[in-house]
């Protein structure tokens, strides 16, 4: 076994690029000596080294790290740096884990969302739901997206998986019978969390619900549908209607799917 090797040699056992070895005599790892044509030689305590880099590179230790490591080698200063190594790693799985969740409530709800029926009438039954609200005037699709957007980086620190926030926005029922379409007053987001801090509440109660497929364009005429058959049914309106958006731009880019579900709270039993 020889005592010195080429630098060549060295980067075709290792695998190593020249490069790489390069940089780590650069940061005082390696210190190859130089022959009489200066070319470097590793020498046998050099491939020690090697062995140590490739092995905590591997664990995600940084150059710096490996540097500090090799320069005050011993079994605690070992220990230290695998079980700081540990503690990365732990975070790490935990981030992971909580992305993984996230990823999968996002599966299923648009799973859910892509197979909902629409342009039909149901009643459904809500506890109280809290809600971040910003009131702005809104008459086009590009004012609604600045006002989400507005709205969410208000509450950044609260809204951590944005995929998933339910996002809605209310209309006037006013507006409506007066002919004045396509207006919104506000947006919300819906809190899945019990808390004590929201901006207003939607109430424990019946809603009546309508979801339809599309533009947005649609929004006056399946407002007023709702609006009507309530009516028809005998039903008393409580409150202002709102639109939430089950499928929209974060989703997809082609309209055609895109999923908007109509809810307004009404009384609980229609008159007899």
């Amino acid at each position: 076994m020889k005592d010195y090797y080429k630098i060549n040699e060295i980067s075709k056992l290792y695998g190593i690029g020249t490069d790489s070895l390069r940089y780590y005599e650069k940061v005082g790892v390696l210190k190859p000596r130089r022959d009489k044509n200066d070319y470097r030689l590793y020498s046998l305590k050099d491939i020690y080294k090697l062995n140590v880099i490739r092995d905590l590179r591997q664990l995600g230790f940084s150059m710096q790290q490996i540097k500090e490591y090799l320069d005050c080698q011993s079994i605690d200063n070992t220990l230290q740096l695998l079980l700081k190594e540990q503690d990365v790693i732990h975070a790490q799985m935990k981030k992971l884990r909580i992305t993984e969740q996230i990823l999968r409530q996002r599966i299923r709800t648009l799973t859910k969302s892509a197979q909902t029926p629409d342009s039909c009438f149901t009643v459904k039954s809500f506890p109280d739901r809290p809600c971040l609200q910003l009131n702005t005037h809104i008459t086009r699709d590009e004012e609604m997206d600045f006002a989400v957007k507005k709205l969410h980086r208000k509450h950044e620190h609260r809204i951590h998986d944005f995929g998933n926030q339910s996002i809605g926005a209310y209309v006037s029922a006013e507006d409506l019978k007066k002919g004045i379409l396509g207006v919104f007053h506000s947006v919300f987001f819906i809190l899945e969390e019990k808390t004590k801090e929201y901006d207003f509440i939607l109430p424990t109660g019946d809603y009546l619900s309508y979801t339809y497929r599309g533009g947005y364009h649609q929004s006056p005429d399946r407002i007023l549908e709702l609006l009507a058959y309530a009516k028809e049914t005998g039903r008393q309106i409580l409150d202002e209607p709102f639109e939430l958006y089950l499928i929209d731009n974060r989703d997809t880019v082609l309209t055609e799917e895109f999923l908007t579900e109509i809810q307004v709270r009404v009384s609980k039993d229609s008159p007899k």
